[in-house]
């Protein structure tokens, strides 16, 4: 074994915490965030460490950014097998830690990956992120590699992550919420624009064109939004009837009487 994290750099913990204060959302997109996040764990643990963080959604997992191989392998074999050191964490709030794999009695099928891979030891830690399960972790190299300093950065760590996590979440759901709208008003323009139409050739009301476009729509099985815009486009209002024998036949309305059929 070796001893506790001779390497230990407590001056590069400061600097990560000031390079994640300084994250501004607006003017990154998602992914080089988190990539930012994880590159600075690294930066604050021993040398030789990599991190990645672990996000599940509907319960699956996957590695939202990672800083090298042997971190994702290591997290894609745990999600293969449903179960380690990351999701333990992760779904029970609690850090997990690997002090020396070569001793470790736990995740019998995932520890001779672990050594394999090139990892003897390896800590993971909840991200308390609102709304998300999540975790952050690092592997190591070497054994006893994490002093109790570098414990306490890296759950300190989890915690800025925890708030670009929120937030990325939230402006996700903000941005989301904003292209609804903007769909919903572009669909709302354009069957407002049909109805025109239909008001103006068969003199209905707005309430009798909004209904002769619902008939197309049943008739053709296809979306009112679509049956409005092929009417901006064409100008021309179809609708399928169905016959006896269970054919179809195309009627074009271009009459009041045809309408309102």
């Amino acid at each position: 074994m070796t001893g506790p994290a001779d390497n230990e750099n407590p001056a590069h913990a400061p600097a990560a915490y000031d390079g994640l204060s300084h994250l501004l959302l607006a003017e990154e997109d998602p992914q080089s965030v988190l990539q930012r996040v994880v590159d600075q764990v690294k930066r604050a643990m021993p040398d030789g460490a990599e991190a990645s963080i672990t996000v599940l959604r509907d319960d699956r997992p996957t590695t939202a950014a990672f800083t090298g191989d042997l971190a994702l392998d290591l997290d894609e074999t745990q999600y293969g097998r449903g179960h380690g050191p990351c999701l333990d964490a992760a779904f029970g709030s609690h850090i997990v830690e690997i002090v020396d794999g070569r001793a470790e009695s736990r995740w019998p099928d995932y520890i001779p990956t672990f050594l394999d891979r090139g990892a003897v030891s390896s800590i993971a830690v909840p991200v308390p992120a609102a709304g998300l399960v999540a975790g952050l972790n690092v592997y190591a190299p070497s054994a006893q590699t994490f002093s109790e300093q570098d414990r306490q950065t890296v759950v300190e760590l989890a915690s800025y992550a925890a708030v670009v996590l929120t937030n990325m979440d939230t402006l996700q759901d903000a941005r989301e919420l904003a292209e609804n709208l903007q769909k919903a008003l572009e669909f709302r323009s354009v069957i407002e624009q049909a109805k025109g139409i239909l008001i103006e050739r068969f003199k209905l009301t707005p309430d009798e064109a909004f209904r002769l476009l619902a008939e197309a729509s049943m008739h053709n099985n296809r979306k009112v939004r679509d049956i409005a815009e092929t009417l901006v486009l064409t100008g021309s209002l179809e609708v399928r009837f169905p016959l006896p024998d269970g054919a179809t036949s195309t009627t074009p309305h271009d009459s009041q009487e045809g309408g309102r059929r």
